[in-house]
């Protein structure tokens, strides 16, 4: 892959229809999760910046992955957050599943802690605010996202963090409550861990503020509150919480400003915990934060990640050039030889056909379009309003096809009701200069040590 390998040439091969690789040029590998690789991509005709997520569909069915998958896509096309990874497309083709979302070129808080960034305590209340404010608005939308760690805090180019990863997200409805033991074990909330062991029917959205608590913890001191591995079991973890000397864990030299932070996230009641933006705000060192102009990202971060290089490990490229079987930047060639040796049932063909009876209900998702539409309502609607206010003023009576009564002055008002309030912020979109990419792509090579 990398700048050598990306696919330039293919820059001007017709661009309509519905969004897929074709459209994107390939850049640079930069990462990996359980299911799949990331790498930076540049859509061709608005040289805008992504990130682009693809999982091979075969070994997503292999591990019984795909269920998952799916579940996170169609929950990222319902959200958009100053402080999530948005999603902009999904499309598939006949090896992988993609996801393109915004690009964070800061790296996650976990490669900041491997190159031993010391982060100050107003770095880590911001964290709290910006993250914070994020699990409000998933808590909303009846998400609990069950991952926040380190890996899955992404910074932005000005240091600002964005939740990632709604892998393992589920969905709460009314009253209902998640009950498995999902998670990464460090950062699991005691209720989860009893839910295992039967002490309790379930668990809702404050699990989120209990990861959050740990993550800061981690963030701040370079070790967790509690000595929990991925070996340790629910019942070892319920005799270290409730055997702890100290009815909250607070990381050594803290302040005692910041120790109330850590007090009311690492509550082990999840009644007591903070779970909202108006709680967080009752902690006097964040009540002077305007969460307006936070999530406006008017609010400097003490910490600015670096913007000479790509703040990753260098090694996913060289393993996306070496170890992988099947790179990307070779798959229109590969692609094209097995549609034109497709000619009969062949095995693949028939391994082809289980994976796409399992994708039945999968759907493209163009963000690009959705705000197209959301513009046009909105240029329709502010028009609709404009011809009622002059049909209102006008002397012809007869010309107005539906009359309500104003109650207070008596007056016969034709009226459209007003949309409601947007639920997603157009303004989240991150712009990233295709210089700004090329600077740190050259100053990277994927031969570089860390």
């Amino acid at each position: 892959m990398g700048v050598g390998h990306s696919n330039r040439q293919d820059r001007s091969c017709p661009l309509d229809g519905d969004v897929n690789f074709d459209h994107f040029e390939i850049l640079r590998a930069i990462g990996k999760g359980s299911f799949g690789k990331v790498c930076i991509v540049e859509k061709k005709n608005s040289r805008q910046m992504y990130a682009m997520k693809y999982m091979q569909k075969s070994r997503c069915i292999e591990r019984d992955a795909l269920k998952n998958v799916l579940r996170e896509m169609e929950i990222l096309t319902k959200l958009e957050h100053p402080f999530l990874v948005n999603l902009w497309f999904s499309f598939q083709d006949e090896e992988d599943l993609f996801m393109v979302s915004d690009l964070l070129l800061g790296g996650d808080l976990r490669y900041h802690l491997g190159q031993d960034v010391k982060f100050s305590e107003n770095s880590i209340k911001l964290f709290a605010c910006e993250i914070g404010s994020a699990l409000e608005y998933l808590q909303s939308e009846h998400i609990v996202h069950r991952d926040i760690k380190p890996e899955n805090i992404l910074l932005d180019e000005e240091g600002h963090a964005h939740i990632t990863d709604f892998n393992i997200a589920a969905t709460l409805h009314g009253k209902k409550l998640a009950s498995s033991l999902s998670g990464t074990k460090p950062y699991i909330a005691p209720e989860v861990y009893l839910c295992s062991l039967g002490e309790c029917a379930g668990y809702s959205y404050p699990v989120d503020w209990w990861s959050l608590g740990v993550t800061l913890y981690e963030v701040m001191s370079r070790c967790r509150p509690y000595d929990i591995h991925s070996s340790t079991t629910p019942r070892e973890v319920r005799s270290m919480l409730m055997n702890s000397s100290a009815s909250t864990a607070i990381p050594p030299k803290c302040s005692d400003q910041l120790s109330e932070l850590f007090q009311r996230l690492l509550c082990i009641n999840p009644e007591k915990r903070i779970t909202t933006v108006k709680k967080l705000k009752s902690i006097p060192c964040i009540s002077r934060y305007n969460f307006g102009m936070i999530l406006e990202k008017q609010i400097r971060p003490p910490f600015t990640p670096p913007k000479d290089r790509l703040n990753c490990d260098p090694t996913f490229e060289l393993e996306e050039m070496i170890v992988e079987p099947n790179p990307l930047h070779q798959k229109p060639r590969r692609l094209a030889k097995q549609r034109s040796l497709r000619t009969s049932m062949t095995n693949e063909f028939i391994q082809d056909t289980e994976v796409n009876r399992q994708l039945q209900n999968f759907k493209c998702y163009n963000r690009e379009k959705e705000l197209e539409r959301r513009e046009m309502e909105r240029k329709e609607h502010d028009w609709e309003q404009e011809l009622i206010k002059a049909m209102n003023a006008s002397t012809i009576p007869a010309i107005v096809p539906t009359m309500v009564t104003d109650r207070d002055g008596g007056s016969d008002l034709l009226t459209v009701p007003m949309m409601a309030t947007e639920r997603r912020r157009s303004s989240c979109k991150l712009n990233i200069s295709p210089v700004s990419i090329q600077t740190r792509l050259l100053s990277t090579p994927a031969d570089s040590g860390s």
